[in-house]
């Protein structure tokens, strides 16, 4: 979150320098040059010629729109309305988070409880030899097995049963294929190895969100009922269309052997249960019997008997027990043995114990809200079977809800902050909102764009287009400034809104042209594509370029129709009221005034 906040403060400290330079170090230069433009080049006669073309052809088809002004505004809004529909039915696909994946992904293995760290790595062996007949040659910079560690996108984990193998690839050049595309042309023939384990990837990006787009937390205080909701869970998020990776962070651990004291033999054999509990901490572990300390730091001494390394823990029970009135029984005289697995990981999470379901998507068919909404929709018809089990939604949608609460804040700060420049600027309330309405018009260039290129509608997107509506409105402030200006030196209002966009169109195309020309390379991927920039750029370039267009022919279109209602009398000049007289009659003209009575 903080480095979106970080980007907009670069740009706008360097805009304020480009400013500085454009208005006191670039006249300097200009003036050093010395150029003279009383005697223009044959480049200076070509660049007018196509100038007074582009004015001609503009005015040309500026008037047609003018003499029919609802027919016009009828096909800007059925355009936006598109726009708009593209978007709310889906024919724009929604993707959150596009990201550029790192060029290194690990295959994973869960192996069952109790498996020994030589059983681990020989799987991870044959895990290996199928991921390198997957490779092409050159693709892979390393390949490495790691058996006793596995890394996850949040925390390290360790123990004999976990496995790796990590696989970094070369930088991408000419037609190598991108991490996605490697992983699954492997993934079916990779989970489907014979053996035990569960197999799973890992991929990593290079920027947000850092955990999956599914992460639930089924929370609970009993073991039991958690660990069968955390089950329905996982079949809820498998049957999820575009879900893959389902798994779970409830680890099991070793076996472990319960020990339940049978109370009859216990108290046939003359003993009490504290004296028992002794006798089992003798044999296993010893018993401290002393202290000592050397160069000051505390020891304690342990008295254990020596034993031989046993495979069954189990054995322990057949050892000889002396009695207190003398002879002798076992350990498993005196209890009941249960062999249960142990906890590999106890974890919490608002002071509940907490297991974590997590899974992957193919963004291609569905979205983490999609995806989520459809979990949690499945658990509602389940959730009475686990009346004290509860969720939390985490992952990749966390992100996602805290940008788009963000969103709504900046985007009304940065129209806000518009309206009032604007305000101060035209002492007007109203024709600041007539440049504001180049906002939507920028908006469905965004999703025209999209649509056009099949590109998917992502929060960086979204953020394109918030940083889009400070650019999108600087034509309707040079078109809106210099028909103020016409309609103060006298001009009707439909001529000031005709010639000043004539005079202006040559400006707002460069102005736009030099802004898409700077931002097309890494819109559009020229020269290394990137799926986090890529789509902030090219929404500003799509919804720019549409906008800029729409705006010629929209802004004066809306200026005439308002503004000739009376509601900015206060800029035209006031004039004796002989001359008014006259001039409605057609009689008397002011020198230099241009009045238009009639309709377009």
């Amino acid at each position: 979150g903080k480095f979106m906040f970080v980007i907009p403060f670069i740009v706008t400290l360097a805009l304020a320098i480009s400013l500085l330079e454009a208005f006191w170090i670039l006249p300097t230069h200009i003036n050093t040059l010395r150029f003279d433009y009383r005697k223009p080049g044959r480049v200076q006669h070509v660049r007018a010629h196509v100038t007074h073309m582009l004015r001609v052809k503009y005015s040309l088809a500026l008037t047609w729109v003018m003499r029919r002004p609802l027919r016009s505004a009828a096909v800007i809004a059925l355009f936006i309305a598109g726009g708009v529909g593209a978007v709310a039915t889906e024919l724009v696909r929604v993707q959150f988070f596009a990201f550029d994946p790192l060029r290194i992904f690990y295959v994973n293995v869960d192996m069952p409880a109790g498996a020994p760290l030589d059983g681990t790595l020989n799987r991870l062996l044959q895990m290996e030899a199928k991921v390198r007949e997957h490779l092409d040659p050159g693709e892979a910079r390393a390949v490495a097995s790691v058996a006793g560690a596995k890394f996850t996108d949040t925390e390290p984990l360790y123990g004999d049963t976990y496995g790796q193998v990590i696989v970094a690839l070369n930088p991408r050049k000419n037609s190598m294929r991108e991490t996605p595309e490697v992983v699954e042309a492997m993934r079916k023939d990779v989970e489907s190895l014979p053996g035990p384990g569960q197999i799973t990837f890992t991929q990593l990006s290079g920027g947000p969100p850092v955990q999956k787009p599914i992460r639930v937390r089924v929370r609970g205080d009993d073991y039991e009922e958690l660990r069968a909701a955390a089950d329905a869970m996982k079949s809820i998020v498998a049957g999820v269309p575009g879900t893959r990776d389902v798994a779970d962070d409830d680890v099991p651990g070793r076996p472990q052997l319960v020990l339940n004291l049978d109370r009859e033999a216990v108290k046939s054999a003359g003993l009490n249960p504290a004296q028992v509990a002794r006798l089992v901490r003798l044999h296993v572990d010893g018993e401290i019997v002393a202290e000592m300390r050397d160069r000051g730091e505390k020891l304690e001494v342990r008295v254990r008997a020596h034993r031989e390394p046993v495979a069954d823990i189990a054995s322990i029970l057949d050892d000889p027990v002396p009695l207190p009135g003398g002879g002798s029984t076992t350990l498993a005289a005196l209890t009941v043995q249960d062999t249960q697995a142990g906890r590999g990981v106890i974890k919490h999470y608002n002071l509940r114990r907490a297991i974590t379901v997590d899974a992957d998507l193919d963004k291609e068919r569905i979205n983490a809200v999609q995806a989520n909404r459809m979990i949690l929709e499945e658990w509602e018809k389940v959730r009475t079977r686990f009346p004290r089990t509860d969720l939390d939604f985490s992952g990749e949608l966390d992100d996602i809800q805290e940008s788009l609460d963000a969103m709504p804040v900046l985007f009304l700060l940065g129209i806000g902050l518009i309206y009032l420049i604007l305000a101060a600027q035209f002492r007007s309330y109203f024709q600041p909102l007539m440049i504001l309405v180049t906002v939507p018009l920028a908006f469905t260039g965004v999703a025209y764009g999209l649509l056009v290129s099949r590109n998917p509608l992502s929060l960086y997107t979204l953020y394109g287009v918030i940083a889009l509506t400070g650019i999108a409105v600087n034509s309707a402030i040079v078109l809106i400034s210099a028909a103020n200006e016409r309609l103060r030196s006298g001009m009707s209002v439909l001529h000031a809104a005709v010639y000043a966009a004539r005079r202006r169109v040559v400006p707002v195309i460069i102005t736009s042209v030099t802004t898409i020309a700077g931002l097309f390379s890494l819109a559009f991927g020229i020269g290394g594509k990137s799926l986090v920039w890529g789509p902030v750029a090219a929404s500003i370039v799509w919804g720019l370029a549409v906008s800029t267009v729409l705006t010629l022919f929209a802004v004066p279109l809306l200026y005439w129709t308002f503004m000739r209602r009376g509601r900015e009398e206060h800029l035209r000049p006031r004039r004796p009221w002989w001359r008014r007289r006259a001039a409605s009659a057609g009689a008397i003209r002011a020198p230099g005034e241009i009045w238009d009575n009639s309709r377009p």
